[in-house]
């Protein structure tokens, strides 16, 4: 199902490319005529009427401590996946420290629940298959605005599609593996209510929201030393984490 829903981002994209005045385009956006009604669609009606009311009550009731169970345990999951990628880019000490995490976790931490791991020094260091292939090289491609997703681009899109389709996330089933993104999501968007005024304090959010992106994955391409090319925008950095 994951798959199929992946797919059909995909084709969407594909077959609604339309075109913005070349005085009005940016060279990393060329698909930006489809990607602000998509925006628009995520920040109008999926955020407004269903992502934020129940990250509001997610975040109201649910109790602190549960909450860091839970986003240690959906971490914890990610931990072999994220042990592949920085295999992939060459980075052994990570893939020690991550296949480290996972053991630990997994056992002394009960299934993931509690971050052991961490109380040895062993830092979570995140890895996805869209870091790999900028490591190896390859361009972000179009900026991609996805439905219910959010901001992607054609690298980190086809990334996403390896982590979740092929590496070893697919040893869950699907409804286990639905509920697993929907906690993220839930954590990610309770996270950012308290960051909203940024957003709403932007003279054009979509342009915010794209060029807090990049910054991102410049950010996590070079861990954490991108190369300083331009006057970053002015942002809290919990917003940008919960991209």
């Amino acid at each position: 199902m994951i798959r199929a829903w992946f797919i059909s981002i995909a084709l969407i994209v594909i077959s609604g490319c339309a075109s913005v005045p070349p005085e009005k385009q940016d060279p990393r956006d060329p698909l930006q005529s489809l990607n602000r009604p998509i925006y628009d669609f995520n920040m109008d009606v999926l955020d407004a009427y269903l992502l934020r009311p129940a990250a509001v009550v997610y975040a109201d009731y649910t109790p602190k401590p549960v909450r860091t169970g839970l986003v240690n345990f959906t971490t914890n999951i990610t931990a072999p996946t994220d042990a592949i990628n920085a295999a992939l880019q060459g980075k052994a000490g990570d893939t020690g420290v991550n296949v480290a995490r996972f053991l630990i976790n997994s056992t002394v931490g009960v299934f993931g629940l509690f971050d052991v791991a961490s109380h040895f020094g062993l830092k979570h260091v995140d890895e996805d298959f869209g870091q790999t292939l900028g490591v190896w090289g390859v361009a972000d491609g179009a900026y991609l605005m996805l439905p219910g997703m959010g901001p992607s681009t054609a690298r980190n899109f086809t990334g996403d599609i390896m982590d979740r389709a092929v590496l070893p996330e697919l040893a869950l089933t699907t409804p286990q593996s639905l509920v697993v993104f929907a906690l993220r999501v839930l954590e990610a968007r309770a996270n950012l209510i308290a960051q909203e005024q940024l957003l709403n304090d932007a003279l054009d959010p979509y342009l915010f929201i794209k060029d807090i992106y990049f910054q991102r994955q410049l950010f996590e391409l070079y861990d954490g030393k991108p190369p300083i090319k331009e006057e970053p925008v002015d942002f809290d950095e919990d917003f940008l984490d919960n991209l």
